[in-house]
């Protein structure tokens, strides 16, 4: 059978086994399947990945079956691969494979794990559904399916409102998204007569400069679908205005955390753009908005990271952030270098994620960073793998040496082409380096509360239930235990038998099913931008059509001054000062400066009130219309003419009725009299 069949139907075949036998073959049956599914396709995928490196392999489609044939609208489901895919199938199996052995031990008392894997193996079957796309509506397809299984995932623990509310909110803000998503289809079948999209993208030079009619006005036909296509891009990869369902997603699991907003669905929308790379290229105005979107996003979501508490918050946001990078280097044409920092992310952002799933088990489900400190002596294998991490989307690395961690390779690469690109490239170069400074300053601020300074972990509520309750071992996996920490710091209760600040509480390093995960991650985390950032950057014959490559513009990026090419060091060092600074040397600071900037401060911490924006434009408008048609239209209109009226007739009608069954002889004649005077009366006029 064909490798690419395996991969992507071993976890959908897993997801069925486990989500509806899962009662009758038990929790570790179930785990044993899904898990095994996905580390089959993880080891057929690197396979494939490495041949297109070698430059052995070549593009390939492979037929599933027929699927719809009406008209002039023709398309088969059948599986495509080629480099791009390559790189997104290794990216997907490896992350999803590593979070399924994870989530052993992470979900070990949580009492629906079938559940909980069925609907990781199911996510990971509609991710590649969506990335081995021969057709713009298999795409589709499997860009609904993410959607569908990131509602599950994310609303996992049901019984909690939080969770409920944030599943809800991520399935309402991408549906979005994806109206612009199906209208830029729409449209591209409407121009092109195809939904193939190798026949699209070859057809897609051609019509650069022809207008389109659209609301009643003529526009660029390629600019108005890019854009189109574009906005769905913006809600699954939750760019600026469509990224509000992001941060609230934390609260599904933590290893959801790290598959969803790390490595898969969240970069579908970058994927898209470069897989529609062709189309982009012939409307540059579209191109320059993916520009600015990107790096607009980039900065506001580093600014909020920079204030938040919750330790997965704060890299939800650095999610956000660096998804603005691939953004608008994918808008300046470095469609290579997009997929490279998205290839180099997804090993650093799943390490740093299921890092602070590690740290949130060994603290009791504690994750206000303000709670933390001094871990690194408690939980050293965690620690170190947050810091390779941390050391990675820092981009710790020295050109001149040509060594450095993952994201040195791929987000200086990014600034570099930015800046080579010139015209909207500059501006979104130098927003790129004041967010790799604010990036730098979130994530060692993020280490130094966790595992610097003293332990603070007696003012914890959890800490105190677990103490309190004699659970010195975190008890794992308690739904209501996951509520956001947020706790006031005056209800603190020092502990006179432990003034150290523990409180007298013992963190206990991870089980290993989720240290190993942890380790790999590390390797990709420190090696994966050295040993393919040629590849990547550097070889079209690489690419091989897959994307558009443009090498005059990859040549310029190696040609840019020396001062362009070290600005990320210097930003970075000047984060980390910064950072230590304010949490080790003069702890006092950040109260200083927040109380200063006030009401700065306070708007960045609540998120530029997005939220409460939305609130009052969006839905308590929607609210209001929703209670008039309920009240005016339903009870007041359908149900008083319709069924209540009916019934209301026919109430009164055998009243009536009721008063005419006298049982009167005399009565009934008058009645058959009076009827057949009407009846002969009828007959007459």
């Amino acid at each position: 059978m064909n490798s690419i069949l395996i991969i992507v139907f071993a976890p959908l075949l897993a997801a069925i086994v486990a989500g509806l036998g899962g009662k009758w073959i038990g929790h570790t049956a179930a785990k044993i399947v899904t898990t095994a599914g996905l580390f089959l396709a993880c080891a057929l995928s690197w396979p494939i990945f490495l041949s297109f490196i070698a430059g052995s392999a070549e593009a390939t489609v492979t037929p599933v079956m027929t699927w719809v044939h009406s008209g002039a609208m023709t398309f088969d489901w059948a599986l495509r691969v080629d480099t791009l895919t390559a790189v997104m199938l290794v990216v997907i199996t490896t992350v999803s494979a590593l979070v399924h052995l994870y989530s052993w031990g992470y979900m070990d008392e949580d009492p629906d794990q079938s559940r909980f894997f069925a609907y990781l193996s199911l996510f990971t079957f509609a991710m590649l559904m969506l990335v081995t796309a021969n057709n713009l509506v298999q795409m589709f397809f499997g860009w609904e399916g993410v959607g569908l299984a990131s509602y599950l995932l994310i609303g996992f623990w049901y019984k909690k409102p939080s969770a409920n509310a944030a599943a809800i909110k991520a399935f309402v803000v991408n549906r979005v998204g994806d109206l612009g998503f199906m209208l830029g289809i729409f449209g591209t079948f409407l121009v092109f007569q195809t939904t193939s999209i190798p026949e699209i993208l070859d057809s897609a030079p051609a019509m650069a400069g022809s207008t389109i009619t659209f609301m009643g006005a003529r526009w660029d036909t390629m600019t108005i679908l890019c854009l189109l296509l574009f906005v769905g891009a913006m809600g699954k990869s939750a760019q600026l205005g469509l990224h509000t369902w992001l941060p609230d997603a934390m609260e599904g699991p933590t290893p959801v955390s790290a598959l969803i907003h790390a490595a898969t669905m969240v970069t579908a929308g970058v994927f898209m753009v470069c897989r529609l790379s062709p189309m982009f290229e012939a409307a540059p105005v579209a191109l320059a908005v993916v520009t600015t979107v990107g790096a607009a996003t980039c900065l506001f979501a580093a600014t909020i990271g920079t204030t938040q508490w919750d330790i997965k918050r704060v890299i939800a946001y650095s999610t956000c952030s660096q998804l603005g990078y691939m953004f608008f280097a994918a808008g300046v044409g470095a469609y290579g270098a997009a997929m490279f920092h998205l290839f180099t992310h997804a090993f650093f952002k799943a390490l740093l994620f299921l890092g602070a799933g590690s740290v949130i088990h060994a603290m009791h489900h504690e994750q206000d960073m303000r709670y933390y400190g001094g871990l690194r002596k408690h939980i050293p294998l965690t620690f170190w793998a947050m810091m390779f991490g941390t050391l990675a989307i820092t981009g710790v690395g020295i050109y001149h040496l040509g060594a450095g961690f993952a994201g040195f390779w791929s987000k200086d690469a990014i600034l570099e082409v930015s800046y080579a690109a010139g015209g909207n490239g500059t501006g979104a170069f130098w927003v790129g380096v004041f967010a790799a400074l604010l990036t730098s300053f979130y994530s060692w601020r993020l280490m130094f509360l966790t595992f610097w300074g003293k332990p603070r972990w007696i003012e914890s509520e959890h800490i105190r239930h677990a103490v309190h309750h004699g659970h010195d071992e975190p008890d794992e996996h308690n739904p209501a235990a996951q509520e956001d920490a947020g706790h006031d710091v005056t209800h603190a209760v020092p502990d006179p038998a432990h003034g150290d600040g523990t409180g007298g509480y013992h963190p206990h390093e991870s089980p290993w099913t989720m240290l190993v995960p942890l380790g790999v991650l590390s390797l990709g985390a420190i090696f994966a931008g050295q040993f393919f950032a040629g590849s990547f950057l550097d070889s079209a014959e690489f690419w091989d059509g897959s994307i558009a490559y443009n090498a005059e513009l990859m040549h310029a990026m190696h040609e840019v001054p020396y001062w362009v090419k070290y600005s990320a060091l210097v930003v970075m060092l000047l984060g980390l000062f910064g950072a230590w600074l304010a949490y080790i040397r003069r702890t006092d600071l950040p109260r200083q400066t927040t109380e200063q900037l006030g009401p700065i401060y306070n708007f960045v911490f609540n998120k530029w009130y997005f939220d409460e924006l939305y609130n009052l434009i969006f839905v308590k408008p929607a609210f209001w219309l929703g209670r008039i048609f309920w009240k005016k239209g339903d009870e007041g209109t359908i149900d008083r003419f319709g069924p209540n009226g009916v019934a209301w007739v026919v109430e009164r009608g055998s009243v009536f009725a009721k008063n005419v069954q006298s049982g009167y002889l005399t009565s009934y004649a008058l009645i058959m009299l009076l009827g057949l005077v009407a009846a002969i009366t009828w007959v007459l006029f």
